[in-house]
């Protein structure tokens, strides 16, 4: 379940960027064509779009880190509660790197 909110998080988080990316396409031709009230309301809502991405990006930014600050606390806590399972598991993959490189 917390995977499929991951993916409806990510996907709305590439929806409002695309729509930022449009309000500020549109703002650019608003730019380039005309001026005054119409190009205040475009610039606004483009304003608005970026604002909302920037905080979605720093909300998944901060729960990103969150859960890697936990994976990293969660490694070292085994590492230090096993640590010759470790070594034996070092120590296997590197006889296997070994042989395969060996044969060449």
């Amino acid at each position: 379940m917390d995977k499929l909110s991951d993916q409806f998080n990510k996907n709305q988080l590439i929806n409002e960027f695309k729509e930022a990316v449009a309000d500020t396409e549109a703002l650019l031709k608003a730019t380039a064509s005309t001026g005054g009230e119409k190009l205040a309301e475009v610039r606004a809502k483009a304003e608005q779009s970026l604002g909302i991405a920037k905080a979605r990006m720093a909300d998944a930014q901060s729960k990103v880190l969150a859960r890697t600050k936990g994976a990293a606390k969660a490694t070292d806590v085994y590492v230090h509660d096993n640590p010759w399972q470790l070594i034996g598991i070092a120590a296997g993959v590197g006889v296997i790197v070994g042989l395969l490189a060996g044969r060449r």
